[in-house]
């Protein structure tokens, strides 16, 4: 379903178990930025009210998804740490195109969500199917759920709204793109490090 290139090999799974304050704490500022991203697409696209309306549940989710992960970090006596820089998310952002038109950037804007969207599910399938906190493994679960629901949304706004782009061609491109960045990653324990 995702059309992914390359899945994530599931030992990354057991580098994210070996230090669960890390990942949960990356997991956390992953859901900030999302929720991030959604309120950025509904200020420059406002016209779109159908747009807007999904953006803000998907936004209110995206922090809801925040406060349970900092619910865990706390009832498990970690501390939520700084905010991470997110390498593989910047170096999608650099790919992403910023010039040509306003409808352009914005189609462009959709399809990096629903790349960041897809990889964020992946990785909480690994998650879920490979960690012995039998905790986390449900919690995981349910949110590759909602991330693929993410996914699905941000691609079908990039259907309906494009003007000239071929956005199954362009997201062939971005798929491919991708595969050949997360080669250098899985190492970390960070949502996609």
């Amino acid at each position: 379903m995702l059309g992914l290139k390359l899945l994530t090999d599931p030992r990354w799974a057991n580098i994210a178990e070996g230090n669960l304050e890390e990942i949960l704490t990356d997991h956390a500022w992953c859901e900030q930025k999302a929720a991030t991203n959604a309120i950025t697409i509904i200020t420059y696209n406002s016209e779109h009210e159908d747009l807007v309306t999904s953006m803000t549940e998907i936004a209110i989710e995206e922090m809801e998804h925040f406060k349970m992960v900092h619910d865990i970090i706390k009832e498990r006596g970690y501390t939520l740490g700084r905010e991470r820089k997110d390498d593989y998310v910047n170096q999608l952002f650099r790919f992403m195109k910023k010039d040509g038109s306003r409808n352009d950037a914005f189609i462009d804007r959709l399809l990096f969500a629903a790349m960041i969207e897809a990889r964020s599910c992946e990785r909480f399938r690994v998650l879920s199917e490979n960690i012995k906190d039998e905790e986390l493994a449900k919690f995981y679960r349910d949110l590759m759920i909602s991330e693929a629901g993410h996914y699905t949304t941000f691609l079908k706004f990039a259907k309906k709204y494009s003007e000239k782009v071929n956005v199954d061609k362009r997201w062939k491109e971005w798929l491919d793109f991708e595969g050949q960045l997360i080669q250098n990653y899985g190492t970390k324990e960070t949502v996609h490090g």
